[in-house]
């Protein structure tokens, strides 16, 4: 089955459809699903990469997942705030199949970035750019947690860069969004470290399943209906993997509650948006009070200098009032909330 759409949310959108007319009973690992085999999706437009629905629109956890991918690290630690599922898996505190180890140091030292980088400045046409995340030591020890990625590859054509990522095994309603803006944020990573411009984004699945304790919420999911398209707004130029070390020292101060001026700080509107997606994140844990924390998320919101973040940032305010009529200790809506 193939799905071509210019948006993450657009392609969601008929996938779940057919998941759910056409997918099969199907006993996992973790419980019961319903099946396809052999999806294939493309989105043609890959900075569309989150969705704009109440619960499907995860930047912040999803973010969190890219930076653990480009820390190198395999550690639960990093990773665990953000999704907390990782727990399960982690043997010692260490996940085996962390995406980031085999990214940064396959064999213990090989930069498949690099690699990658390498290659297509030699040889800009060449089919060999391919970035191997499952190895055969995956199935020869019965390893709690293994790789659903098999492989990224990348495809230099007319000055932009495509991306292909094949996965054995894909849960559709919680890991694909995560999958598509990781990947494709490493898509635009790379365009800009070769200097080329980004192209299309696609996804090839072997299991693309939905577990049956999700059915109900991803049929809520297709009852809010077609969202309309929003992208985020076009990397800087320069090579962003030279962001990584500043972006990751940024979020462990932002964990240890550090008030933090990320304009001075990242100096890039880009990428300095991109850190206050951590800081809405990391602003319920140290706010001292509910109140607090509603004024804090009204002062990112503030200073955001692209407008397509703002929906979540209201997503995660809306979230705390609710908690907070839910406790009868509702915070106090802002004047702009009022008014409308």
């Amino acid at each position: 089955m193939e799905i071509e759409r210019e948006s993450l949310d657009a392609v969601l959108h008929q996938l779940y459809k057919e998941i759910d007319a056409h997918g099969r009973q199907h006993a996992g690992s973790r419980g019961n699903t319903l099946e396809l085999l052999g999806v294939s999706l493309r989105i043609t437009n890959p900075r569309a990469r989150i969705s704009r629905s109440e619960n499907r629109g995860k930047p912040f956890s999803a973010l969190g997942e890219l930076l653990w991918y480009l820390s190198g690290s395999d550690s639960l630690d990093l990773i665990e705030p953000y999704v907390s599922e990782y727990a399960r898996e982690a043997v010692g505190g260490i996940l085996e199949g962390a995406y980031g180890p085999r990214l940064l140091a396959m064999r213990g030292s090989i930069d498949q970035f690099a690699s990658v980088e390498k290659l297509l400045r030699k040889k800009p046409g060449s089919r060999r750019a391919v970035v191997q995340l499952f190895n055969a030591e995956d199935i020869a020890a019965d390893h709690v947690e293994v790789p659903c990625t098999t492989t990224l590859q990348f495809h230099q054509r007319e000055g932009r860069l495509h991306m292909s990522a094949t996965l054995r095994s894909n849960d559709a309603y919680w890991g694909l969004p995560h999958d598509v803006f990781c990947f494709t944020m490493i898509q635009e990573m790379m365009a800009r470290r070769l200097g080329i411009s980004l192209g299309e984004y696609h996804h090839f699945v072997g299991s693309m399943h939905v577990y049956d304790d999700y059915l109900a919420e991803m049929r809520a999911y297709l009852a809010e209906g077609f969202q309309q398209v929003h992208a985020m707004p076009a990397m800087p130029e320069g090579n962003p993997f030279g962001r990584v070390d500043v972006l990751l020292a940024l979020e462990g101060r932002l964990r240890q509650g550090e008030p933090i001026d990320v304009d001075a700080e990242m100096g890039d509107p880009y990428w300095a948006d991109i850190a206050r997606l951590l800081q809405v994140f990391w602003s319920r844990k140290h706010a001292s009070s509910a109140e607090d924390h509603v004024r804090r998320l009204d002062e990112i919101r503030a200073q955001l200098a692209s407008p397509s973040y703002g929906p979540y940032v209201d997503g995660r305010k809306a979230l705390k009032i609710r908690e907070g009529a839910q406790t009868g200790v509702a915070p106090p809506r802002s004047k702009a909330d009022v008014a409308k």
